[in-house]
């Protein structure tokens, strides 16, 4: 079965997964890299606030207050 996986290489060329991957023994692999930078961590969530922001509010709290854990 064929896998696609992200990762970030390294100015030093190393290949660092960023999700995991299951095989059975060695396997050849295919490395693609992008004209783009690899995204700092946490980017994705900082670039998702704006679209989130309207979650934010007394009233979502409250309509899934029921599904949080008891304290």
């Amino acid at each position: 079965m064929i896998q696609t996986v992200e990762a970030v290489v390294d100015a030093r060329g190393q290949v660092r997964l960023l999700g995991g991957i299951q095989v059975s023994g060695p396997r050849r692999a295919l490395v693609t890299v992008l004209e783009e930078q690899a995204a700092v961590p946490g980017e994705t969530a900082l670039l998702a606030e704006p679209a989130l922001a309207d979650w934010n509010r007394p009233e979502e709290d409250a309509a899934w207050a029921h599904l949080q854990s008891a304290k």
